[in-house]
This record gives C-alpha cells, sequence and structure tokens, in this order.
C-alpha cells in the first residue's frame, strides 16, 4: 500500500463535506496518525479510496465517528471531583437556581457520565425533578448509552448505595435502572458545529477536549459559555485545565469547576 499520509489536506476538506467533522479541529499528529492506522487496517490505497467509502458505506462512516471520539467512560470517574460536586457545586446550584436545573453533558459516550449525574442529583433532588440533556457524535456510542448495560470494570466507581439501589446484575455485566434511564434525553451532536443549545444551569464535559488543538479548546469554551445562564458551572475532565480561564470570562472554583461569569 502507498503512504495514505500523502495528501492529509484532502481528507481533512473530504471529511468535512460527508461527515461535518473539521479534522483541523483536532491535534494534527495523533489524528493523523489514527486514522491511518484505520485505513490501513481495512487495507484501501489512499485517502480517496477511503473517503469515497465513509461518503457511501454507513459502516465505515460510523467507524470513523467511533474511532475518532475515543470513548474511554466510567461511572464516577475520578471520585474526588464528584465528591466536591455532590457536597458543594449541587447545593450551591439548587440555592441559586432553584431545583428545576438544565443539565448538559456534552459528549456523553456510553452513558456513563449522564447516568452518574442522575444518581449524584438524586441525593438532593426527586427523580421525577431530574433531566440531563446529553449528547455525544457517534450514534454507535448513543445506542450504547439508551442500552444501560454496564462492565463490572465501568460501575466500580458508583457509591455502594447507589449501585444498590440503582443496578441490577445481569449475566456478569450491570444494567442501569429505567428509573435513572428516563431522566436522560440522548442526542446526536458535534462539538465543533456552532449551534449550541442554550439556558444550562451546568455543563460538563470531561476528557474529551484533550483531542483538540487550543483553538478549537477556546472555541468549544466559549460556546460552552454562551450556553450557560451567568453563573452557571462547567465541569471539565481531570486530563483538562482552562488555563485562560479569565479571557474567556470565567472564574475558577476548583481546578475541575469554572463558573461563567
Amino acid at each position: 500500500m502507498s503512504d495514505v499520509g500523502t495528501d492529509y489536506e484532502y481528507l481533512k476538506k473530504k471529511i468535512l463535506a460527508i461527515t461535518g467533522v473539521d479534522l483541523n479541529a483536532y491535534k494534527e499528529n495523533q489524528m493523523k496518525r489514527r486514522l491511518d492506522t484505520l485505513i490501513r487496517k481495512h487495507g484501501f490505497k489512499d485517502y480517496v479510496e477511503y473517503c469515497e467509502c465513509v461518503r457511501t458505506d454507513k459502516d465505515i462512516k460510523e467507524e470513523f465517528l467511533g474511532y475518532m471520539t475515543i470513548n474511554v467512560s466510567e461511572f464516577y470517574r475520578n471520585p474526588d471531583q464528584w465528591e466536591f460536586l455532590d457536597k458543594t457545586v449541587i447545593p450551591e446550584l439548587i440555592k441559586r437556581f432553584g431545583k428545576n436545573l438544565k443539565i448538559w453533558s456534552a459528549a456523553c459516550s456510553t452513558g456513563d457520565e449522564p447516568y452518574s449525574l442522575v444518581m449524584a442529583l438524586s441525593r438532593h433532588l426527586p427523580l421525577n425533578m431530574i433531566k440531563i440533556y446529553a449528547t455525544d457524535i457517534d450514534n454507535q456510542i448513543l445506542a450504547q448509552a439508551k442500552n444501560g448495560i454496564y462492565s463490572d470494570k465501568s460501575i466500580k466507581g458508583v457509591p455502594a448505595d447507589l449501585l444498590e439501589k440503582y443496578f441490577e446484575k445481569v449475566g456478569t455485566s450491570y444494567k442501569i435502572k429505567d428509573e435513572i434511564k428516563s431522566r436522560v434525553e440522548f442526542k446526536q451532536a458535534n462539538l465543533l458545529d456552532n449551534n449550541y443549545p442554550k439556558g444550562f444551569n451546568m455543563i460538563v464535559c470531561r476528557n474529551v477536549l484533550i483531542y483538540f488543538t487550543e483553538e478549537a479548546k477556546d472555541n468549544v469554551f466559549r460556546r460552552f459559555h454562551d450556553s450557560l445562564v451567568p453563573n452557571g458551572v462547567l465541569f471539565i475532565g481531570s486530563t483538562e485545565q482552562i488555563v485562560n480561564y479569565r479571557d474567556l470570562d470565567y472564574s475558577r472554583k476548583n481546578s475541575f469547576f469554572y463558573e461563567r461569569n
């Protein structure tokens, strides 16, 4: 096979036209290496052949979307951050905005995060008052999220009382109960699009933007700012920090929680 990396500019242009994904927003060396590996695995001779297949073959297109989003997720990932959310952030949000909180889990992957949010909120609010809006670019991943079945590794961080209350054992796996699933609305969306939903009291987007360029990250954080109401909170991952948060009009609550000014 010839070197698939001969015309990455062509690949970026075609992928944007076919899928709406702008590869310019991703760190080039990292993403190019991942995509070249994927293309070689299928035996495509070059980017032209691969792009044509992405255009015409639904499975190849879905595989591309799944491969580039790098879905690594688990319930209550980084428990100390969830404890801060439980003890400090949620009570402040309820005091500030009331009980009908509007919350968005962006790039929600297999659903671990939005379901964790429902369970965390259930310590403070009745379930019928909780609603999480959850989005991801990958439809196959969203289908898994809606299914709600997880390995013991995925659920290892769930507090014991919530595990017992909201999961049932199915063979070697764990199925999250419908009373939690029903509180999450899943939808396909691309963080690189401009049309973000508005009016949120909290946005959770964790361990996703590490794959983006600094410019793309700033654009996402600006759009999140516009999507939050004043004094709304952005919860990011342990792999990320907003170094220039003041320039983006946030105040820092701690390393992973930022408040819109």
